[in-house]
């Protein structure tokens, strides 16, 4: 098969959570440990730092990737989902995995896939440790990709967990309480593993306090030790928590030397040496536009936060979402002062514009419908002056449309 098709045949043969939702999501762990044994325990040869969260999670495992190169380590990174090419989920040293690999795995393992019905994530995290363990990385990030405890990634016995923020999404499969959703994060702490807390969150401090006490496992909440401030690459004044929890994490690896010049060239070069997107990145000046992949209540309230920050004179939002979005948490969130542009991003699961326009209406936020992202940002382009700030998101699938 050719790289297209490979891709082809991993995103329409399997269910996918980011094109089909909850009926794609499996939801224990039998699927990935029978992969894992048969391609002989890959996550075994390799060390690693395990991340979990509902913010923060992507910018965080990225830092530390950056930080760890600039020591001189080997760094696989390990995320999803991808905004352009699937090979963005799986690096080493920024450089994404070779066409070939991805093509080799799964011409190799197909007949395995298909008896087990293996789903879209399942193969993507077995093709990772497996690329991770032959190239002999001297380490990994691996993000979790969905709630922690039943996640595919958690099989992995990490040197260190980092739970980054709690907050209310994907309510239909972890729990529609923060209470709920803190209890599957916590699932990565691991017997007698530190686990470091970006946030401490007094609505679920104590989760995951309980849980580190059962394991016997030290729990460290970053803001309570971490007092120095650092600048990164990643724009956007909320990235002042991820670094705390950063920071905090690479304390509690042991084994590794990393020198605060290491640190401090790490989070200014995140995107140079990672190949990050989306994470309120540029696009252009004059107008500004910027995107941003913030999906859920915590994230979208910490971007629009950012974006009163800025100088503009007219706001202009380019807004979508997928179907499952809770509209009546977000919507309220945004402003009504500002020119709205709605758009359905080209998934399966997103959302009719024409539908978004109207609850958005309903709340005050003017604007018209759009067939796509692209045309939606032509017409914010049209009608923005130099002076005026256009933000694209609300989805991760908005942005890559973008990107």
């Amino acid at each position: 098969m050719t790289y297209a098709a490979t891709l082809d045949w991993m995103f329409d043969r399997l269910p996918m959570y980011q094109q089909k939702g909850k009926v794609a999501f499996n939801g224990k762990l039998d699927n990935i440990l029978s992969l894992a044994s048969h391609l002989d325990h890959p996550e075994k040869k390799f060390k690693s730092i395990h991340v979990a969260g509902t913010n923060g999670k992507g910018s965080s495992s990225h830092m530390l990737a950056s930080i760890l190169q600039e020591a001189g380590y080997k760094v696989g990174l390990y995320t999803s989902p991808h905004l352009k090419d699937f090979r963005e989920r799986i690096r080493i040293n920024g450089k994404p995995i070779g066409k070939k690999f991805v093509i080799d795995f799964i011409e190799k393992n197909k007949s395995f896939f298909e008896k087990e019905r293996l789903s879209f994530f399942e193969m993507s995290v077995g093709m990772a440790f497996q690329y991770f363990a032959i190239k002999k990385v001297d380490i990994t990030i691996i993000e979790v990709g969905l709630g922690g405890r039943l996640d595919s990634t958690n099989i992995i016995l990490p040197e260190v967990s980092l739970i980054t923020n709690i907050g209310l999404d994907h309510i239909d499969l972890l729990g529609d309480t923060l209470q709920k959703i803190a209890f599957e994060k916590a699932g990565i702490i691991k017997q007698n593993i530190p686990v470091v807390i970006s946030e401490r969150q007094e609505a679920v401090e104590d989760i995951f306090i309980i849980n580190a006490s059962k394991k016997g496992s030290k729990i460290v909440f970053a803001e309570d030790i971490i007092q120095k401030s650092y600048k990164t690459s990643l724009l956007g004044n909320y990235q002042e928590r991820n670094i705390k929890g950063v920071i905090a994490a690479l304390k509690e690896l042991k084994n590794f030397k990393i020198e605060e010049r290491n640190i401090v060239s790490g989070l200014k070069n995140v995107v140079e040496n990672t190949g990050l997107m989306g994470r309120w990145q540029i696009l252009g000046e004059n107008p500004k536009i910027v995107c941003d992949t913030a999906h859920n209540y915590e994230g979208l309230s910490l971007v629009l936060q950012q974006i009163q920050l800025q100088k503009f004179n007219t706001l202009h939002i380019i807004l979508g979402f997928v179907k499952d979005k809770n509209l009546d948490s977000v919507l309220p969130l945004f402003p009504k002062n500002a020119k709205y542009y709605f758009a359905r991003p080209k998934i399966r699961r997103g959302l009719d514009a024409e539908l978004l326009r109207r609850n958005a209406n309903d709340l005050g936020l003017n604007g018209n419908s759009y067939s796509s992202v692209e045309k939606a940002l032509k017409m914010a382009l049209e009608k923005a002056n130099e002076d005026d700030f256009i933000f694209v998101g609300g989805s991760t699938f908005v942005v890559a449309e973008v990107v």
